[in-house]
């Protein structure tokens, strides 16, 4: 019965993630479901959603584009770099703070999708941040997105329109940071036992099947009510985690 539950969660996050994002919100509490603590959860989750984000990012990989002051293979070992450090962060935290940190952290990364999705849409600034403060700003979502990673899009793409990229750029180049930070992060997790890798399997076929479902029938889902569904869930989620 787990393996179905697991399966379809993965399409399930497959689909949502090709439309919208947010897959994590599904893969996580299924994998808590099955009896996971939170911290090898989230550490699995990751582990099984990189196939599909490797496979985004190098569907767009000619639409990247650097900062100013900071080319793209600089923005890479940035990327690299942040992504180990949060995975190494969160395989040093005890798995009772990281349970008693994934309802704040879900609340935050559903208040970030929230803000992408309904809120303001960004425009490329009249001054970009300096290359310094763009760099750290990467670093700093870098190692967020090997630590937990809920959201990190909309923080990438916050980071790089505030250092001068254009949207649709934007868009692009954080697809394939948001690959290499979980690529960073596999090559320590590989080597852990933290790693509850026949779930990870199943978790990450699904979620395949699901992304080239969800880019087949694109344009037939209205986004919107999506976008509202992805919300409710994670608020409902951090409701019931915070009540545990």
């Amino acid at each position: 019965m787990i393996w179905v539950i697991l399966a379809l969660a993965g399409l399930w996050a497959g689909i949502q993630n090709a439309v919208a994002g947010g897959g994590s919100f599904i893969t996580l509490p299924a994998l808590i479901f099955t009896g996971l603590d939170a911290r090898v959860a989230n550490i699995t989750s990751s582990v099984a959603l990189t196939a599909g984000q490797v496979t985004t990012g190098w569907g767009g990989r000619k639409a990247v584009a650097g900062i100013p002051g900071v080319p793209v293979w600089a923005m890479l070992a940035i990327a690299i770099s942040g992504g180990l450090v949060g995975a190494q962060l969160i395989l040093l935290t005890p798995t009772k703070v990281f349970a008693d940190m994934v309802p704040w952290l879900i609340l935050v990364a559903t208040a970030l999708f929230a803000w992408g999705s309904f809120g303001p849409k960004p425009h490329e600034p009249r001054a970009p941040l300096p290359p310094l403060a763009s760099g750290v700003g990467l670093f700093l979502s870098s190692v967020y997105g090997g630590y937990f990673g809920g959201g990190n899009g909309i923080i990438l793409v916050a980071v790089l329109t505030a250092a001068g990229l254009a949207i649709r750029a934007a868009s692009a180049t954080k697809n394939v940071l948001a690959a290499i930070i979980n690529i960073a992060a596999l090559g320590l997790f590989v080597f852990s036992p933290e790693v509850a890798w026949l779930k990870a399997l199943v978790l990450g076929a699904g979620s395949m099947l699901g992304g080239a479902i969800g880019n087949h029938v694109l344009s037939r889902i209205n986004e919107q009510l999506l976008r509202i569904a992805i919300v409710l869930i994670g608020v409902t989620l951090s409701i019931m985690l915070f009540m545990r």
